[in-house]
């Protein structure tokens, strides 16, 4: 194994012997003989007494000898080579000890076999010419510390990796200048340092001379001789280190895989595996008692010796455990490796309990220890820390139907009066239906029976020269057009100028002679915010005057307004009384909205079977407007229905074919339905998928809040799209703005996690908040965790309980559990068993494995509440289905009357390693330079800011 060794010595200054010998110093190591030895017979010869006795001599001097190579291949072949090899420099390397500073600077810059620039062989930085007399009068007169580093490599790793020259150690000591400067605690501008290469033939090395020129600074610590020996071994055994990682051949490719999985699986193994052992229940009931009598802090190093030992024991004990000891041996084994690179003597593996690494246990001992005889939730930290992702959160749901289509599609199709009712309003309204606005509403929608093509140019034309007439319904459906770029730009302030013409001409009709239709449009347009001022309260009074005339578009709109308490007074008795009478006139709008009333029990009491009935009715009047006017609202709401099969069989074939007309004309929900459709298909060619995501963009670009929330999945997760996390959070924000409550817990989440962007607990509060305000409660739950924890946000147990409930009671399992097990403790709130339960059950009863578990366990103990076998049984039985092994270990040892807190410590305490086994798992990516904890996280922060993912070329934190 190649290895690098560093030794690092110092001389004091201040005082005339130490001048002196620094001066000799300088000068010997730049002008030593550089002469190759010759070998000869007698070499050859074992050591003689003399120079056995002196080794002997130099290793009770200086004991740190035996770590050197020369030493080695001297007990390898005490032959005289070896033993003059070996006595010379070990001498050489203590120089330091025993000589001054000019001796030494003198002695490595002449001493045999060092390699000469010019008259000696003392470097530094720069092309300089150095003067080894001022050099070695410079150093002698140094008042500081004056460190003497020497650094050796074996003759073939030096001669294989090129380090065989004084000009590339010169290079490579002039590149660590600065790592140099850190490790000895000296400030960059203020260190000196000189060397000289001594091409030994069997270990050639390089010897140093480092000071500050500020006496006052600098010190080395074993922690910088450390990093010292890392930078440097990191450069040169560059190449070394690739195939030690299993890089250079197929068969140690194969190796390094098969002894990471190896050590992965044995991690998954004490993971999810259990311990029963009763020496450790001994020791661990033993340390509780013990601990009962502690004061102060109990933790390992403030425990007494005689109770670190007992802890120490069950750490011991624990790893004897086949799969605790196995998975050690061979963490061991691959930290030795990559150790070796840096360390002259590879240690043997201490007592686990001895163990730097898995420090952490020992505290856990403690910790489990004062949990026997209390309620514990076995459960990963997951279930404690991570925010809930909401299933099925982009799926529309029959109410949704209704806002997003405000309701009613403001279109003379829809409302438009019979002959009898146009005459009876006034003679001049036949004027508005005219050949030319019909022919043009066909070239709007096009018209397949009557062989007129979609042409939006055309119908624009036609609107236009209506226009010109006053004609209210051209006028308003050139606002339409304007609004959504259909047969011209996009342009929202003109799209206004013509909804505010068609109103002033639909008053100036009502004013000359009053009349329902115009009554209704005019609530409509006033509902909708068309042509002036969103106005709920003006639109309920007009379109009170038309629905009193019984006019069932009136009468379907103004229920609108009863159910959601927009303009009146909420009532959804009398929104369900107005759809019905609406309804009852054969108007599918209204039978749409009686369907979920029913169906939910809104306004009336539930009846499924009159839901089922509306929905037909609703479907059935759908297709038949939709036959009369190709309208793609219609057409949307159809394919929806469809799609769903809701008021006719599920029908995903015939669903598509309606998204696509109505997609055609810019629909921008059909857009996303279409969208989705094609996404949903893991078969769909590159083709499609391009399709789909034009189809999503031009949905977000008509402010649909489910395309824009939706894209911004896709571009957070990187599906279909290049990971994007910046473009998610900008379309999250746009579909949040449109009051999608999906999409500001997504940015609630994200700024809280910090995943993907600079973490910021003040948006994140803001946007759950308005996530919350609309009941969505995942945000409610999230909310709750965040107040209850007191981490991020000051601690408020009654906020925190307000939103826990608000979110339990709309059926979160999460909540509920937390609800369970916050009243179970008492230590927030007063302890309450009854409420416990409650909260437990809900979520049990919704397959909550953790819940079901802690009742399994109330249950078993009868401690809190009787003791029932039976139903504790029942409980575990659930659990342990998903998955749950602490369930399954009560029922394994259900007949075992031990305290279930002792039976159960040593499996905690074996998931416990398994945690702390794989955040010390040796890396598998060639060791760089090490990086400050503090430094990283910040460095994360900045460039998930940047839009980075989390795990984005992240750096692995070397042994």
């Amino acid at each position: 194994m190649a290895r690098i060794i560093v030794k690092n010595g110092y001389l004091k200054g201040g005082s005339e012997k130490t001048s002196a010998h620094l001066n000799n110093l300088v000068k010997y190591i730049a002008t030593r003989d550089g002469v190759e030895k010759i070998k000869n017979g007698r070499e050859l010869w074992h050591a003689t007494k003399k120079q056995q006795t002196l080794i002997g001599e130099i290793l009770r001097e200086f004991p740190d000898a035996k770590e050197m190579f020369e030493y080695e291949d001297y007990l390898a072949n005490p032959n005289r080579e070896n033993a003059s090899e070996f006595i010379t420099i070990a001498l050489e390397q203590h120089l330091d000890k025993i000589g001054d500073r000019e001796k030494y600077l003198d002695y490595i810059a002449n001493r045999p076999r060092v390699e000469k620039f010019e008259s000696h062989g003392l470097f530094t930085a720069g092309d300089a010419p150095l003067v080894l007399s001022q050099v070695a009068e410079e150093v002698a007169a140094h008042t500081g510390n004056v460190w003497t580093p020497i650094i050796s490599l074996r003759r073939e790793d030096a001669a294989r990796l090129d380090y065989d020259n004084a000009a590339a150690w010169k290079a490579l000591l002039s590149s660590k200048a600065m790592e140099l400067a850190e490790n000895l605690k000296i400030h960059p501008d203020h260190l000196k340092w000189y060397g000289a290469f001594h091409n030994e033939s069997h270990h050639p090395h390089i010897h140093m001379v480092c000071y500050s020129t500020d006496p006052r600074e600098g010190y080395l610590t074993k922690q910088g001789i450390r990093k010292m020996k890392s930078s440097l071994a990191n450069e040169i055994f560059r190449q070394e280190l690739i195939p030690l990682y299993g890089e250079k051949t197929q068969r140690r490719d194969e190796l390094k895989e098969q002894s990471a999985e190896s050590l992965r699986e044995l991690i998954r193994q004490i993971k999810g595996g259990v311990l029963v052992s009763e020496r450790m229940e001994q020791l661990l009931t033993h340390l509780a008692e013990r601990l009962q009598t502690v004061s102060g802090k109990k933790q390992y190093g403030y425990l007494k010796p005689e109770l670190k030992n007992v802890v120490d024991e069950i750490v011991d004990d624990l790893a004897q455990d086949s799969r605790v000891s196995e998975a050690y041996r061979m963490w061991w084994e691959t930290k030795g490796r990559i150790e070796s690179i840096y360390t002259e003597t590879p240690s043997e593996p201490p007592p686990l309990s001895h163990c730097d690494d898995f420090k952490p246990i020992r505290n856990m001992v403690i910790q489990e220890a004062l949990l026997i005889g209390n309620m514990t939730f076995e459960e990963p930290a997951s279930v404690e820390t991570a925010l809930p992702e909401p299933e099925n959160d982009l799926e529309m749901s029959l109410s949704d139907i209704e806002d997003e289509e405000d309701q009613e599609p403001i279109d003379d199709s829809v409302g438009r009066p019979s002959s009898d009712e146009a005459s009876a309003g006034k003679e001049s309204s036949d004027s508005w239906w005219t050949e030319e606005y019909r022919q043009a509403k066909q070239y709007l929608c096009g018209d397949e029976d009557a062989g007129v093509p979609q042409d939006f140019r055309k119908a624009h034309e036609l609107f236009m020269a209506e226009a010109d007439k006053n004609n209210p319904l051209a006028l308003y459906d050139l606002g339409r057009m304007s609004a959504d770029g259909l047969g011209c730009e996009a342009d929202a302030d003109a799209a206004y100028g013509w909804y505010e013409k068609a109103l002033v001409v639909l008053h100036a009709a009502e004013e000359a002679k009053p009349w329902k239709y115009t009554e209704y449009r005019i609530g409509k347009m006033y509902a909708a915010g068309l042509g002036a001022e969103q106005d709920y309260l003006q639109a309920s009074d007009w379109l009170t005057l038309s629905a009193d005339k019984k006019y069932k578009y009136a009468q379907y709109s103004l229920g609108g307004l009863y159910y959601h308490g927009k303009g009146v007074e909420q009532d959804h008795v009398t929104a369900f009384a107005l759809y019905t009478r609406s309804a009852d006139q054969s108007f599918p709008y209204a039978s749409f909205e009686l369907g979920k009333m029913l169906r939910d029990g809104i306004g009336c009491a539930k009846n499924q079977q009159d839901s089922d009935r509306r929905f037909k009715e609703a479907f059935l009047g759908f297709v038949s407007l939709e036959e009369q006017s190709h309208d793609d609202k219609l057409q949307y709401r159809l394919g929806w229905m469809l799609l769903n099969g809701i008021g006719t069989d599920k029908d995903e074939a015939r669903a598509k074919e309606y998204f696509e007309k109505a997609a055609s004309v810019g629909n921008p929900f059909a857009c996303y339905q279409l969208a989705k459709f094609i996404l949903s298909d893991e078969k769909a060619q590159p083709q499609d998928v391009e399709k789909a995501l034009g189809y999503l963009r031009k949905a977000v670009e008509a402010e649909n809040p489910y395309a824009a929330y939706f894209l911004g999945k896709l571009y957070e997760k990187g599906q279909h799209v290049p990971q994007n996390t910046a473009e998610a959070m900008r379309l999250y924000t746009l579909s949040a703005e449109q009051d999608n409550e999906f999409a500001a817990y997504r940015l609630g989440k994200l700024y809280l996690d910090g995943d993907g962007v600079l973490k910021d607990v003040e948006s994140a509060i803001r946007w759950l908040t308005f996530a919350a305000d609309r009941k969505n409660q995942f945000a409610e739950y999230a909310l709750g965790v965040l107040y209850f924890k007191g981490e991020d946000i000051p601690k408020d147990v009654p906020k925190a309980l307000e939103y826990l409930k608000r979110s339990a009671g709309q059926g979160n399992q999460f909540a509920q559990y937390r609800l369970g097990k916050i009243y179970l403790m008492g230590e927030d709130v007063p302890k309450d068993i009854q409420t416990a339960l409650q909260f437990l059950t809900a979520a049990a009863e919704q397959g909550n494995q953790y819940a079901q578990y802690t009742l399994g366990k109330l249950y078993l103990i009868g401690k809190d509440v009787p003791k029932d076998k039976e139903t504790a049984v029942r409980w575990f039985t659930l659990s342990a289905a998903q998955g749950n092994i602490y369930a399954q270990f009560f029922l394994d040892h259900i007949d075992n009357f031990k305290d279930p807190s002792v039976l159960l410590a040593g499996t905690r305490l074996l998931h416990h390693m398994s945690r702390i086994f794989a955040d010390n798992a040796p890396p598998l990516k060639l060791p760089g330079q090490r990086t400050d904890r503090k430094l990283l996280r910040k460095l994360r922060e900045k460039k998930q800011a940047q839009g980075h993912a989390r795990d984005d070329h992240e750096q692995t934190m070397s042994l």
